[in-house]
C-alpha cells in the first residue's frame, strides 16, 4: 500500500505505475478479488501479462515450461503486506531511485499515509495477515504517527510478525525506546560505514552519530526491560570506500559493544562506479565473509563469534554405527549438543520464534531429503556459550523398511537451520528392518 492508499504489486514498482486498486474508495477484499487482479491472474495462467511489462523481477518461463495455473479469484485476503507511511526521505542515497531528487514524492497523491485509512485497512486485513513489512520507499519514521501505527498493529493483531527497515535518523531517543515497547518483532538499521566520512558518501546528508545513537537506545531499552524483541539488525552495504578492514572491523566492534543482535554485509551491483569489487562473488575475500552476507542465510553474523555453531554427538551409538529400528516403532536417540559460539542458544522465545531446537531430517540412503521436519527436540534450558547439554530426540515410527540417512542439526525456529551459516551437522545411516 503506497502512502496515498493505492495498492501496487510490490517494491519493484517505486513510482506506482502498476496500480491494482485504491483503498481510499474500495476495501482490500474488493481490490484483491477485483477485475484488475483477476485479469492479471488469468493472464499469468496463460504465460504472461502486459501489466508486468516493465517489472524488473518477473521470471520468464523456461523453454517448453507450462505456466502454473491458479484460481483467478484468490478468495481469502493476502497473508503479507507492505505499508508505506511516506515516500519522502530525510537523506539522499547516491543514485537511488528513492532519492528526493528523483521526484518519487511527486508520484504519490498524498505526502503521508492517512491514519484513519491505515486503521481501516489493518482492521480489515489484519486477521489474515501473517506479516507486515512496515516500510517501502522513503523513511517510515518521518511520519509523526509511525510508532503509534506499530503499536496499533501489535495491540490489535499480536499474531502479525511486524518488521521495519529504517535509516535510523528520524527517531528521537524516546521514540526509539517506545518502538521497542510497541511489540515490533524486528528492526533493521541501514548504516553503511563506521566513520562519518565513509557513511555519508552513500547516505548523503546523514549523520552517523544519530543513527548509531538510536540503534544503541533500542538495544539498551531491550536490555533494561528484559525483552528478547525486537531483533535488531545492522545492515551494511559494501562500497569501494567502506569495504576496507579498518572500517569493517570498527563496525564489528561497535555492533558487539552496543548489543546489536546481528551485523550483516550487503552485496550490491550499483551504483556502477561504487559497488565493492573486493567482495564480488567468486573472489577470495567474498569467501571469507560468505556466511555473514545478508542474503546468504538468515543467521550468519559479522559480530565476532556470534554466528551460531554447534556440535551434535550421538551418545547412544558408537561412532560410525547405524541407527537400527523395526518398522512401525519409535526410536529414541540420545544426543549431546555443544554451543561453539559466543551467544546463548535460547530455549524459549516470545511468540515461539527464534528459539533453538534440535532437528532431525530424514533422507534417502543417497542423501536426498525426504522429510525436513522429521523430528524436533527442545533444549532443557538456554544453552550458554561453551557449554553442552544432553537431549533425547524421539524419532517417529517409519512403516516402510529400508535404508535411510538421518541428519541432525539445530534450527532457529521460524528463521533458519544452523547448517546454512556453516555450522557442522551430524549424519548417521538409519536402517528400518
Amino acid at each position: 500500500m503506497l502512502c496515498d492508499g493505492r495498492l501496487v504489486c510490490g517494491c519493484a514498482d517505486p513510482f506506482g505505475r502498476r496500480v491494482l486498486g485504491d483503498l481510499r474508495t474500495h476495501t482490500v477484499a474488493e481490490v484483491w478479488n477485483g477485475p484488475t487482479l483477476q485479469q492479471l491472474r488469468a493472464d499469468l495462467n496463460h504465460g504472461g501479462s502486459r501489466f508486468c511489462g516493465d517489472c524488473p523481477i518477473k521470471l520468464p518461463l523456461a523453454k517448453d515450461e507450462s505456466p502454473t495455473v491458479r484460481p483467478v479469484n484468490a478468495g481469502r485476503l493476502p497473508g503479507r503486506m507492505y505499508i508505506e507511511c511516506t515516500a519522502a526521505c530525510n537523506i539522499s542515497c547516491a543514485e537511488a531511485c528513492c532519492a528526493p531528487e528523483r521526484g518519487i514524492t511527486r508520484t504519490r497523491q498524498a505526502g503521508m499515509l492517512d491514519f484513519d485509512l491505515f486503521k481501516k485497512v489493518i482492521d480489515e486485513a489484519g486477521p489474515s495477515l501473517g506479516r507486515i513489512d512496515f516500510f517501502n520507499y522513503g523513511e517510515a519514521f518521518l511520519h509523526k504517527r509511525a510508532v503509534e501505527m506499530c503499536e496499533y498493529i501489535k495491540t490489535n493483531f499480536p499474531h502479525i510478525y511486524l518488521y521495519t527497515s529504517t535509516n535510523g535518523l528520524a527517531l528521537k531517543d524516546d521514540q526509539a525506546r517506545r518502538l521497542v515497547r510497541s511489540g515490533i518483532d524486528e528492526v533493521t538499521f541501514s548504516i553503511d560505514g563506521s566513520s562519518q566520512e565513509a557513511y555519508e558518501k552513500y547516505r548523503q546528508r546523514g549523520k552517523l552519530e544519530i543513527a548509531l545513537a538510536n540503534l544503541r537506545a533500542m538495544a539498551d531499552e531491550k536490555q533494561k526491560t528484559g525483552r528478547d524483541l525486537p531483533f535488531l539488525n545492522w545492515r551494511y552495504i559494501l562500497f569501494t570506500w567502506n569495504d576496507n578492514d579498518e572500517e569493517m572491523q570498527r563496525a564489528r566492534a561497535l555492533a558487539g559493544e552496543m548489543g546489536v543482535d546481528r551485523l550483516c554485509w550487503e552485496i550490491t551491483d550499483h551504483p556502477e562506479h561504487a559497488f565493492s569489487r573486493r567482495f564480488m562473488p567468486g573472489t577470495p575475500d567474498f569467501d571469507t565473509i560468505r556466511h555473514e552476507i545478508w542474503d546468504h542465510n538468515n543467521l550468519g553474523n559479522a559480530i565476532a563469534g556470534a554466528t551460531p555453531r554447534a556440535q551434535i554427538d550421538v551418545r547412544s551409538l558408537l561412532p560410525g554405527l547405524p541407527i537400527i529400528t523395526p518398522r512401525g516403532q519409535e526410536k529414541t536417540l540420545k544426543t549431546r549438543v555443544h554451543n561453539l559460539s559466543t551467544r546463548p542458544f535460547p530455549a524459549t522465545a516470545t511468540y515461539g520464534r527464534r528459539l533453538v531446537r534440535v532437528g532431525a531430517q530424514l533422507c534417502a540412503a543417497d542423501g536426498t531429503l525426504i522429510n525436513l521436519d522429521f523430528a524436533r527436540a527442545d533444549l532443557p534450558a538456554h544453552l550458554q556459550p561453551g557449554t553442552a547439554t544432553d537431549i533425547d530426540v524421539r524419532l517417529p515410527a517409519i512403516d516402510t523398511p529400508g535404508r535411510y540417512r538421518l541428519k541432525l542439526d539445530l534450527v532457529n525456529e521460524g528463521v533458519d537451520w544452523f547448517e546454512r551459516c556453516g555450522s557442522p551437522t551430524t549424519t548417521r545411516d538409519f536402517y528400518v528392518l
